[in-house]
């Protein structure tokens, strides 16, 4: 697992910090769809993970990028609720998220 993670980290510091960026939000997505899921069952994935990543942190991101390499944990949720009660992220969930939604039914 350590060779997993500094194999990881070692690719990270090739990359321009665009390319950090876009592998860091999108392994940091892959840790938030299965809390999503878990703790909000029936929520669009797609839309919904993407409005948690737009209001998170750097440190936030950081830190569910580095849960996406180990498994959603406990502080996986946490982080994830924390995001998700914020006005903007409720907003984004509402105009982003609501509309996939009610196309479903």
């Amino acid at each position: 697992m350590k060779r997993l993670v500094l194999f990881a980290t070692l690719a990270l510091a090739a990359c321009s910090s665009a390319q950090q960026d876009f592998l860091a939000r999108d392994a940091a997505k892959q840790a938030v769809r299965p809390v999503l899921a878990d703790r909000f069952p029936g929520i669009p994935l797609e839309p919904a993970s993407d409005c948690i990543i737009d209001n998170a942190t750097a440190q936030e991101i950081f830190a569910l990028a580095a849960d996406s390499v180990t498994g959603p944990t406990a502080s996986t949720a946490e982080i994830v609720t924390r995001i998700v009660s914020r006005p903007e992220t409720i907003q984004c969930l509402a105009t982003e998220g609501l509309p996939v939604l009610l196309d479903r039914l």
